[in-house]
């Protein structure tokens, strides 16, 4: 089951608690202490949210869907390349291979400095592990995500810099 399809059954489910209690342990396979940590909810809210002591309010919501976002997003670690479609059309494969570990390469179009900037806040948020972009972008990118920025150079290729990016990748672990 997919990372959406999860969070709107949990959402959806008249069983709201059960439902959550089902996720955290079955599918997530955490503990509720561990999972009320790394959401930044108290464990106590938690716990009333399982035994239908307390509705979610939409701000622990978010914060319930950022934490199965994240957990299920770490099974496939990717590169995202910010680009043009021209530029995104140029790649010629969608993973690479850096000390024997498989990154995936994710494409998100931009047309234009504003869709970049979403497109690299998204890609983060996604669970991008660096982000591949033009130089007019990268300084900007640079002071609004927290994970490696890796500029294309036009005398290089594109494979060059998601090559830069997944070794980057590697060292941040």
């Amino acid at each position: 089951m997919n990372t959406a399809r999860i969070i709107a059954s949990l959402v959806l489910d008249e069983n709201f608690g059960k439902r959550l209690e089902t996720v955290i342990k079955k599918e997530l396979q955490m503990d509720i202490r561990d999972f009320a940590k790394e959401a930044r909810i108290s464990e106590s809210t938690i716990y009333k949210l399982i035994s239908g002591k307390r509705e979610p309010n939409l701000k622990t919501l978010r914060q319930i869907a950022r934490i199965i976002e994240r957990r299920f997003s770490r099974d496939e670690e990717f590169i995202a390349v910010v680009a043009s479609r021209s530029v995104l059309n140029m790649l010629l494969s969608y993973s690479i291979e850096i000390d024997e570990k498989k990154i995936a390469v994710r494409e998100y179009s931009a047309n234009s400095f504003e869709d970049a900037i979403i497109s690299a806040v998204k890609a983060e948020r996604e669970g991008a592990r660096a982000i591949v972009c033009a130089p007019i972008l990268s300084p900007t990118l640079e002071k609004i995500v927290s994970i490696p920025i890796v500029t294309i150079i036009p005398k290089e290729d594109l494979m060059n810099a998601i090559r830069l990016a997944a070794q980057k990748v590697i060292s941040l672990k």
